[in-house]
C-alpha cells in the first residue's frame, strides 16, 4: 500500500508541470458532436498555451488579455488550465467570472466534468453549483456571475479568468474588485478573454493597452480559421470569387492577404450567406484584430481598414528622402517616432514616460544614426520644448527638425481660405496620408496591428461649410478609444508638400540608404524617381 501511494505521489508531483499530458490523458470534455472525449488542445488551444507559457517563463506570471471569434476554446482552454494547477498543488484559489448566468453553469458544467472523469481527481469537501473545494489541498474552484454588483473583493484569489468580459455588466467595478484581489506575485494568472462587443468599453481600452505595450497584460489574436470545425469541403466546381464589394476585399484577396485555407474559405461563404452581414461577419469572425472593433455604418473611420491591411502586406519600394514624423508625449500615452522614405513607412516605434530630456536625447540619437532629410514634431505637450531643444544643438538639426502645430491653419486654408478643404494641420496631414494609401502605385506600412488600430480610429466630424475635422482626442477618449500615437507619427511624415534640392541618395552604413531599420548596411535599391522642381517630392514619387 504504501508503495502504491508513493507512486501516485510521484506522478501526481510529475504532471504539475505537464498541463497537455495531464488535460489529455485525465480530463474529458463533450465534443460538438455530444461525445465525451479525451481533451486535446486545438489550435487555437495551442496558441494560447504557447504566449501565456512564455510569459510565466519570463515573468513569473501571466497577464494575457484574448480577443477571439465565437467558440475557439478560449474559455475550455482557461477552465483546464486552473483545474490542472488548482487540482494538483496546494494552496490554489481559482475564480471564474463569466458574463451571463447561462455562461457561467456551462463553465462550472465543464470543471464538474474535469472533476468526475478524472482518474486522479482529489478530494472535495464541499461541492455546489458555484465551487468546488478541494479539501485536504486547500484549494478551491469557484464561479461567479458579472451582474451589477461586483464581487470577489473578498476572496483571496491566485488565477482569475474572466469570460466575455466585453459583456460584463458594469464591468469597471468588477475589475476594481475581483481582477485586483489577484496579487503580482510569483505563480498568480490573470487571463481575460472575450469576443467584440464593439469598439468602446473596458474590454476594448484594455486590448488597445496591451496592443500598444502598456501595462503588464499580453495581446493574444485568435484568428477564426484555426478552430477546425470552421471547414467544410469545397462543392465541385468551387471557385474564389475575384470580384470587389464596396469596402471588402474579393475572395481570392482576401484568402491570399490571410493565407485561409479553401475549405475554411468554403465554410466562410456559406457563414456570410447566413448572416447577410459583412460587418458583423468580421466582429463575430475577426481575420485580424482591428475587424473586431470594425465600426457600424455611419460610424465609418476616415482611413479605410481595407486600404491599411493591403498596405500592411505588400513589398513597396523605399526610395526618396527619408522623413521622420514625432509625436512626443511625456506621461500616460505613448512618444513615437515613423521613418518613411517615399511608398514605404519602414518603421514606428514608441517608448513611455519619457521627460523633456529623455525624448530629446531618444529623438538625437535617431537623427545622428539616420541623417533624416527632414524631422516634423508636434508642438504640443512637451514637443515645443523638445523642437527647440534640438535646433540649439546645432545648424545641421536646426535645418531638418520642424515643430508642427496640429490645431493651425492648414496650409490649404492659408492659401485658399474660403475653398473647402483640411481645416486644420491635423485634418491635412491624415488627408494626405489617406491619399497616399490609395495611390495606385501602391504603398508599405509595417505589418502592426497597433498601427493598424490607430490607423483607422479617427472619424470625421460633419461640417456645414464641407471643411475637413477630424475628432478631437478628447472626443475620442469619451468612447473609448486610446490616442493614435503611432498613426500621429505616421502622417507627422506628411507635415508638408516641401521639395528637398540638396537631397541625394546615400549608400553608405550609418546613413539611412534603403534601411528599415537603423544600424543595418544599406542595400540595392530601385533608383527614385524625379519630379518636378529639381528635387524630390514630399511622397518621395
Amino acid at each position: 500500500m504504501m508503495d502504491e501511494e508513493a507512486a501516485k505521489l510521484d506522478e501526481l508531483e510529475a504532471l504539475q508541470g505537464q498541463f497537455e499530458l495531464f488535460a489529455k490523458e485525465y480530463l474529458k470534455v463533450r465534443a460538438e458532436t455530444g461525445e465525451i472525449v479525451p481533451f486535446s488542445l486545438n489550435a487555437s488551444q495551442k496558441l494560447i498555451h504557447e504566449a501565456v507559457e512564455k510569459q510565466r517563463k519570463e515573468k513569473g506570471w501571466v497577464r494575457a488579455i484574448i480577443l477571439k471569434g465565437r467558440q475557439q476554446g478560449a474559455s475550455s482552454y482557461t477552465a483546464a488550465r486552473y483545474y490542472h494547477r488548482a487540482s494538483l498543488s496546494f494552496g490554489i484559489n481559482v475564480f471564474i467570472l463569466a458574463h451571463e448566468q447561462g455562461a457561467s453553469d456551462t463553465l462550472f458544467g465543464m470543471v464538474d466534468r474535469f472533476q468526475r472523469y478524472n482518474a486522479l481527481r482529489p478530494h472535495v469537501g464541499e461541492d455546489n453549483a458555484k465551487e468546488l473545494v478541494f479539501d485536504l489541498l486547500e484549494s478551491s474552484y469557484a464561479v461567479a456571475t458579472a451582474g451589477a454588483k461586483a464581487v470577489g473583493r473578498s476572496k483571496s484569489i491566485l488565477l482569475f479568468h474572466g469570460s466575455e468580459v466585453a459583456f460584463w455588466t458594469n464591468a469597471p467595478d468588477h475589475f476594481a474588485a475581483s481582477v485586483q484581489a489577484v496579487p503580482l506575485a510569483p505563480g498568480s494568472e490573470v487571463i481575460l478573454e472575450s469576443t467584440s462587443a464593439g469598439a468602446g468599453g473596458e474590454f476594448y481600452e484594455r486590448w488597445q493597452d496591451a496592443e500598444a505595450g502598456k501595462g503588464d497584460y499580453i495581446p493574444i489574436f485568435l484568428q477564426w480559421w484555426l478552430k477546425p470545425e470552421y471547414a467544410r469541403a469545397p462543392p465541385p466546381g468551387f471557385v474564389l470569387s475575384q470580384e470587389e464589394s464596396e469596402g471588402e476585399m474579393s475572395e481570392q484577396e482576401y484568402s491570399d492577404v490571410y493565407r485561409v485555407p479553401l475549405a475554411n474559405m468554403c465554410w466562410r461563404r456559406y457563414k456570410l450567406i447566413e448572416i447577410r452581414d459583412p460587418v458583423l461577419f468580421q466582429r463575430e469572425f475577426p481575420a485580424q484584430p482591428s475587424e473586431a472593433w470594425t465600426a457600424p455604418p455611419g460610424m465609418t473611420p476616415f482611413i479605410s481598414a481595407l486600404n491599411v491591411i493591403r498596405a500592411r502586406k505588400r513589398i513597396a519600394p523605399a526610395a526618396g528622402p527619408l522623413i521622420l514624423g514625432v509625436d512626443p508625449a511625456s506621461t500616460g500615452d505613448r512618444f513615437a517616432i515613423s521613418a518613411r522614405r517615399g511608398l514605404r513607412v519602414l518603421w514606428t516605434r514608441h517608448r513611455s514616460n519619457l521627460n523633456t530630456l529623455e525624448g530629446t536625447t531618444w529623438v538625437r540619437a535617431v537623427i545622428d544614426e539616420m541623417n533624416p532629410a527632414r524631422v516634423n514634431i508636434d508642438s504640443g505637450n512637451i514637443g515645443s520644448a523638445i523642437v527647440t531643444n534640438l535646433k540649439s544643438i546645432g545648424p545641421g538639426y536646426a535645418k531638418v527638425v520642424r515643430g508642427v502645430n496640429f490645431g493651425s491653419p492648414s496650409e490649404a486654408k492659408i492659401a485658399r481660405p474660403k475653398v473647402a478643404g483640411p481645416k486644420n494641420r491635423r485634418a491635412e496631414m491624415w488627408m494626405r496620408c489617406r491619399d497616399w494609401l490609395e495611390l495606385e502605385e501602391g504603398v508599405q506600412l509595417p505589418d502592426d496591428d497597433a498601427l493598424q488600430t490607430d490607423l483607422t480610429a479617427p472619424r470625421q466630424k460633419p461640417q456645414l461649410n464641407n471643411d475637413v475635422l477630424l475628432e478631437a482626442k478628447h472626443e475620442m477618449r469619451k468612447r473609448g478609444v486610446k490616442s493614435p500615437d503611432l498613426a500621429d507619427s505616421v502622417v507627422l511624415t506628411f507635415a508638408s508638400n516641401e521639395f528637398l534640392q540638396d537631397y541625394t541618395e546615400p549608400k553608405t552604413a550609418g546613413q539611412f540608404g534603403n534601411l528599415d531599420m537603423p544600424g543595418q548596411v544599406a542595400q540595392e535599391y530601385a533608383p527614385p524617381v524625379w519630379v518636378g522642381g529639381g528635387g524630390y517630392g514630399w511622397m518621395g514619387t
